[in-house]
């Protein structure tokens, strides 16, 4: 891919300073691609820290920095207003900001049951990874139609981890985050702007897995997976792509486009339950 495919596009990413996170490597590999970048996260030392290195490799206005709590519209909101003043405009939003359990990977069984959870703990994980998602899109799509282009992408997480035991609020959340890519996707076929969703395809070395995880680090994703695919999503290239789903793990970059997409990718959601419905309105 040329560097200077996303020259000219300015893209936000949620959650974007983990040191080890998706959103820092999505952030960097759209930065390189020639993107700028308004990087939105609610840690300040993890902001300033990522900005740096960004800037250390695309020069000083390669990105800007915002605490954003996503659980907020009103700072939702005032951050895509910021973005627009700051770097002239908004094409890409990476919704990646979400929240796990530590109890989550510790092992098997080991986090709660979905009924003993707290009503508080069970509507913050929906607040963050599924109501923080919505709150940034709301924001961002209406700029993207009034230019006819735009690209949404949602990151959600693996099917199995949706439904695991032990595993709420994060596998709820994230499922109702990708139906609703699926539902947006629809809604905006035909308007230039696409929805469509990327996960790296399973257990990834992040902040969000504590150390004292009993899964080794060595055995999982790396981060850097998502870097090809995010950038190929927010490109030109990407058009009339849309209501998909993109395992990183199986983007190849040495395969043609057609194959590289029939490796890695298939709808968003779950479109095999279509037909089951006795009554469906549409």
């Amino acid at each position: 891919m040329n560097q200077t495919e996303l020259r000219g596009k300015v893209a936000i990413v949620t959650g974007a300073a983990a040191p080890r996170g998706l959103g820092r490597v999505m952030t960097q590999e759209l930065v390189k691609a020639g993107a700028r970048v308004s990087m939105v996260d609610i840690n300040e030392c993890w902001l300033d820290d990522a900005a740096a290195h960004m800037r250390s490799i695309g020069g000083p206005d390669c990105v800007m920095t915002q605490l954003v709590d996503v659980t907020s519209y009103d700072e939702v909101e005032r951050s895509i207003e910021n973005t627009i003043k700051t770097l002239g405009g908004l094409h890409v939003l990476v919704n990646n900001a979400g929240i796990a359990p530590k109890n989550m990977f510790l092992g098997v069984d080991t986090g709660s049951r979905a009924w003993e959870l707290s009503p508080e703990e069970f509507a913050r994980g929906i607040a963050v990874n599924t109501s923080g998602s919505f709150h940034m899109l709301k924001g961002a799509i209406p700029v993207m139609l009034a230019q006819n282009w735009g690209r949404v992408i949602g990151v959600t997480t693996s099917f199995g981890t949706m439904c695991r035991a032990g595993g709420a609020p994060y596998g709820p959340s994230k499922a109702a985050h990708e139906a609703l890519i699926a539902m947006v996707s629809s809604e905006l076929e035909g308007t230039g702007v696409t929805a469509n969703v990327l996960v790296p395809g399973g257990l990834t070395s992040t902040n969000m897995v504590p150390d004292d995880a009993t899964f080794e680090r060595e055995t999982m994703i790396q981060p850097d997976v998502m870097g090809a695919p995010v950038v190929w999503l927010a490109s030109e290239e990407s058009n009339n792509f849309n209501g998909q789903r993109i395992v990183a793990y199986h983007w190849d970059e040495d395969l043609p486009q057609e194959e590289r997409l029939a490796k890695a990718s298939a709808p968003a959601a779950w479109p095999q339950l279509e037909g089951q419905p006795v009554f469906v309105n549409k």
